[in-house]
């Protein structure tokens, strides 16, 4: 544990933060794994919600810094591809 009170408050402000990281990002895998079940059940419009609806997570989340906007954009392109050639 670090001596000085401002390294105490970083860590624990850390430790909020990391938290709040794990929470979102969890989140995000959520939704993108019901939406890729629902794409295999063959449920288009259920599909397509879960998509748009992860899409605007990993925005945000691209948004905060908590995942990379690349990372972010290639999840909701490789999704909707995903979403796409199903409905066909």
């Amino acid at each position: 544990m670090p001596n000085k009170a401002s390294a105490k408050k970083r860590v624990l402000q850390s430790e909020r933060r990391r938290l709040r990281n794990v929470a979102a990002k969890s989140e995000i895998k959520t939704i993108i794994k019901k939406a890729r079940e629902a794409v295999a059940a063959g449920d288009t419009a259920e599909a397509q919600k879960l998509a748009a609806a992860a899409e605007s997570k990993l925005a945000k989340a691209a948004k905060r810094g908590i995942v990379h906007i690349n990372h972010a954009r290639r999840r909701a392109a490789r999704l909707h591809k995903a979403v796409d050639t199903s409905a066909e």
